[in-house]
């Protein structure tokens, strides 16, 4: 068996710590997957959250491109109902032009906005997600050539398109068009394998690709042993259940035993993710990424996960590519 593996970042912003280090945390973090042999590296949008430093998407990888020369960076995703695709256009094209053959464009249509955000986007955020399919054929076309306008940069970029979801909706939309898929199992696992069937199944062959090609997401926390590994994403595991219960916040320190802390119905609703987890030692890991793997038959793996130490990240990282290169 052989696994290609990838990484999400979501350039974490930790209690007591500043978006001027988290971004210099990401990029010794990219530097670290590229010299490890990851395949990509890729940052997610999301916005107004004092916890994640990567709203900003394609200029964080821009400095990402300039730190790192042989990964391909890209967005796990971008949220095309809060851009047009024009903006998108010129964003990508302009690091397509900086880091030619080395760029992703992951798309996804989930506006994750309450009023307030769609008010400072001055968007209808829930309008444009049904116009998600119309717009991300537009912005392909841009860069084609076969719009009315041509965006420069963006004419003839050459980005590599791909489609993101956790539903049935984005498997459908990228067999149709004919495009990579990528499922968001590290936080949403329930239609994981439903959609990579119907993805699998109702494919149809575009330029860019002939077959399927198919990517999913873990969270991944390797460590020396297994208690240093859970120890280690009690984290994140922390910040979930607070961005679940409504008060989300920036990546707070390890807790000893933290799981046994809380209610029942946080413990299942952790343990519900968890299927699309693998955190402990390298063992630990290869047994947990193999059995995810097969599951899937993924032909990709991307690992999410963060850490309030950002050396845990890397080590993690490490170890990580350690654990798959003996699967």
């Amino acid at each position: 068996m052989s696994i290609t593996l990838s990484v999400l970042d979501l350039v974490p912003v930790r209690e007591g710590g500043t978006v001027a280090e988290a971004l210099s945390a990401a990029t010794m973090l990219a530097k670290t997957a590229e010299d490890a042999g990851y395949a990509r590296f890729w940052v997610a949008e999301h916005h107004a959250m004092e916890g994640i430093a990567g709203g900003a998407t394609s200029v964080v990888l821009a400095h990402l491109g300039n730190a790192t020369s042989t990964i391909r960076i890209g967005s796990g995703g971008i949220m095309l109902p809060n851009h047009t695709p024009f903006q998108i256009a010129e964003q990508f094209g302009t690091l397509d032009a900086l880091f030619p053959g080395r760029v992703d464009l992951g798309l996804g249509r989930a506006p994750g906005a309450g009023p307030e955000l769609q008010r400072a986007l001055r968007k209808d955020l829930h309008r444009a997600a049904e116009m998600f399919p119309h717009d991300v054929i537009e912005l392909m076309a841009l860069m084609r050539g076969d719009a009315e306008i041509h965006p420069t940069p963006g004419l003839g970029a050459k980005p590599e398109f791909w489609m993101l979801g956790s539903s049935l909706f984005g498997a459908q939309l990228a067999a149709k068009l004919g495009l990579p898929y990528a499922f968001a199992s590290h936080f949403a696992p329930d239609h994981l394998d439903a959609a990579l069937a119907m993805y699998r199944r109702d494919f149809q062959p575009s330029e860019a690709f002939d077959k399927p090609y198919v990517m999913a997401a873990m969270q991944v926390v390797a460590a020396d042993s297994d208690e240093q590994a859970e120890l280690i994403a009690s984290s994140q595991l922390q910040a979930f259940v607070r961005l679940r219960t409504g008060s989300p916040g920036k990546l707070p320190p390890p807790v000893q035993g933290y799981r046994e802390t809380l209610p029942p119905t946080a413990r299942a609703m952790l343990d519900h993710i968890g299927q699309a987890s693998a955190v402990g030692s390298v063992a630990t890991v290869r047994q947990k990424i193999a059995a995810f793997s097969a599951r899937t038959r993924a032909d990709e793996i991307i690992v999410a996960g963060s850490s309030y130490d950002p050396m845990d990240r890397i080590r993690s990282l490490e170890l990580t590519i350690e654990a798959v290169a003996q699967i």
